[in-house]
């Protein structure tokens, strides 16, 4: 149990966990190992104290609803650091994630790249964080995760 832990949270996917214990014997189905790594609440360590973190928000379409998606990506691993769907989108909302950021990571030295919405420049100045608009470059990273996540919302959205 523990060394399948290990293995996902060091980055393998369920099914090469699952294939990796299989050369143990060790029989046990993905749900199995997701439902381990679930209980025991762990996150890799590697992540946590990035020196940059690329933030942005993007309008998420499900029927005939907008939603607001937030996330802040490691540009370094693109490693989703921190996702956040709401509603609406304003100043607060754009506070609140930057806290919820910085409670969960260690941001506090990291340089967060952003694009020119208001809002997040406004919360990196109020959290006191070293911001950089920037339009390519490290900030790629996480337009690459919302394309990704568009696209498989359009496709499951149906469902």
């Amino acid at each position: 149990m523990k060394l399948s832990i290990q293995l996902h949270l060091a980055g393998l996917s369920l099914s090469n966990t699952v294939s990796f214990l299989e050369v143990f014997g060790v029989d046990r189905v993905r749900s199995t190992v997701h439902n381990w790594v679930q209980k025991a609440d762990l996150q890799p360590e590697s992540g946590r104290s990035p020196n940059h973190v690329a933030v942005d928000e993007t309008v998420i379409r499900l029927d005939d609803k907008q939603y607001w998606l937030y996330a802040a990506v490691n540009p370094e691993t693109n490693d989703l650091l921190l996702t956040q769907l709401e509603p609406t989108r304003s100043n607060a909302i754009a506070d609140q994630f930057f806290a919820d950021t910085r409670e969960k990571h260690d941001v506090d030295d990291a340089i967060i790249l952003v694009d020119g919405a208001a809002p997040l420049h406004r919360a990196c100045r109020k959290h006191d964080l070293d911001f950089r608009y920037e339009r390519h470059g490290n900030r790629n990273s996480v337009e690459r995760v919302f394309c990704e996540i568009k696209r498989r919302t359009i496709c499951f959205s149906n469902c």
